[in-house]
């Protein structure tokens, strides 16, 4: 049985990922680290963190065997490192000759992998920016996942969600999650109209904390990421975040005695009649 933890550091560590994994790699590992160094106990990556390249299909090239490969291995190693909670989104298993799976896996401070969620969600959308018309169809080089996955630990359910999952507030609803993860690689244009108003929504109906790592700045294929990563409190607060398209990392402090007593003052939770 698990011990009950009540303060715990988090991290979303925002990145600005290329087409060279071992790049992004060491720029994922300071980042880890710095944290570390913080106090952060649990740490998120953003989606994509070890591979943006110039084309969707090009994640096919770097995809890893589940289980196996470069990129878990190291996400293995950072956890048992440092001694903390490390969870990634995503790291491109191989589901296909043609399609990998969008897994964000999450390893335990003995460097175990605990969980693994397959984005549900994928984004095949038109995005309408300042000056240019983006499209994106994800569902052309990734398999789509089809299960909730919550993983258990020490201080409470932390849920795994990944981006476009956060427009969907029916999978939140049957994660019954005290902590929300949100690896995510916003565009700018949705970035600045929806992404601070959807963590802090997803926050304030399901009474939880939500870490939400972003991707930011230029990459490879010329797309342009929000970033704004943050942590927000179960009341809809903004703990902390980052701003501009530097690499960093935004923190908090969960509280599990504030959640417990929040959710017994306002228990909207146990008001639900349609579920």
């Amino acid at each position: 049985m698990l011990d009950k933890q009540t303060d715990v550091g988090l991290a979303a560590l925002q990145m600005n990922s290329g087409d060279d994994v071992a790049a992004n790699l060491r720029q994922a590992a300071a980042l880890i680290a710095s944290a570390a160094g913080d106090g952060a106990q649990l740490q998120l990556l953003p989606e994509n963190f070890a591979f943006m390249g110039k084309h969707e299909n090009s994640k096919l090239a770097v995809a890893e065997a589940d289980g196996a490969g470069e990129i878990q291995d190291f996400l293995a190693s950072q956890a048992q490192r440092h001694g903390i909670w490390l969870i990634a989104g995503t790291v491109p298993i191989r589901a296909s000759e043609n399609k990998v799976w969008p897994a964000c896996c999450a390893y335990s401070p003995a460097g175990e992998r605990v969980a693994r969620y397959d984005k549900i969600h994928l984004f095949d959308v038109e995005v309408s920016g300042d000056s240019n018309s983006e499209q994106y169809r994800e569902s052309d080089s990734f398999e789509a996942g089809d299960k909730p996955v919550v993983l258990e630990t020490p201080f409470g359910r932390v849920g795994l969600s990944v981006c476009y999952d956060l427009r969907f507030p029916e999978l939140y609803r049957q994660l019954h999650a005290d902590i929300i993860v949100a690896p995510s690689a916003f565009t700018v244009a949705t970035g600045r109209a929806h992404w601070q108003f959807l963590l802090q929504a997803r926050a304030v109906e399901n009474l939880a904390y939500v870490v939400a790592a972003g991707q930011t700045g230029l990459h490879p294929s010329g797309r342009r990421t929000w970033g704004h990563s943050m942590v927000v409190g179960p009341w809809g607060e903004v703990l902390n975040e980052l701003a501009g398209d530097d690499a960093g990392v935004a923190s908090g402090n969960y509280d599990r005695q504030h959640l417990s007593e929040l959710r017994h003052r306002f228990p909207a939770l146990e008001h639900r009649v349609l579920k």
